[in-house]
């Protein structure tokens, strides 16, 4: 098995599960029903089949996943991937911080505010609407009660309507509790060397 990753990258990562997944081939109706609505258009990876142990709360995780983070209308895409990363880099989620930088680059078509985030952590200098967003999801991460009504003015003054601060803080909530999710079934690995 591959050494686990323990500094941020955009590299492409693998997670390796402490526990054995479900195999698609032996999977109950249930769990075959609870798998069907993958986030994106990716294929069903080891998280998803560890999940599927308990198909009843997999059936409800995937649907609020996908709205939180694929919804039309709201915060930009890439606004909710920064949320994702805020809380991963304060949970120390390598795995998550990875795959929500390398798609908030994708997004953007820059490198620039990943670079620094993963340079500075939650001190990292961004411009006015991505640092009040970054700064969101960091308090929200660390301590909820430290966000408060300055935090949500300044939002609105880097030009956040409504609905776009309530869906920062809904992807910043869901990775803080993926993030522990991830940490507790297994850890990220860089994938072997092709041979």
């Amino acid at each position: 098995m591959a050494d686990a990753v323990r500094a941020f990258t955009t590299d492409l990562l693998h997670w390796s599960p402490h526990l054995r997944p479900v195999a698609l081939e032996a999977a109950t109706s249930e769990q075959r029903e609870a798998l069907k609505v993958t986030p994106s258009n990716t294929a069903v990876s080891d998280y998803l089949l560890v999940l599927a142990h308990d198909p009843e709360s997999l059936a409800r995780r995937t649907p609020l996943y996908n709205a939180i983070m694929y919804g039309r209308g709201g915060l930009s895409r890439a606004g909710r991937e920064l949320g994702a990363v805020g809380a991963s880099i304060v949970n120390r989620c390598v795995y998550c911080a990875s795959v929500h930088a390398a798609r908030f680059n994708q997004l953007t078509r820059s490198t620039e505010t990943i670079a620094r985030i993963f340079a500075d952590g939650p001190k990292a200098r961004l411009d006015e609407r991505e640092q009040a967003t970054f700064d969101l999801s960091v308090k929200l991460s660390q301590s909820p009660p430290q966000a408060g009504p300055r935090d949500i003015r300044r939002l609105r003054a880097a030009g956040l309507g409504e609905v776009e601060i309530i869906d920062l803080i809904f992807s910043t909530a869901l990775f803080a509790w993926a993030n522990r999710l991830m940490h507790t079934l297994g850890e990220p690995v860089r994938p072997a060397p092709q041979r």
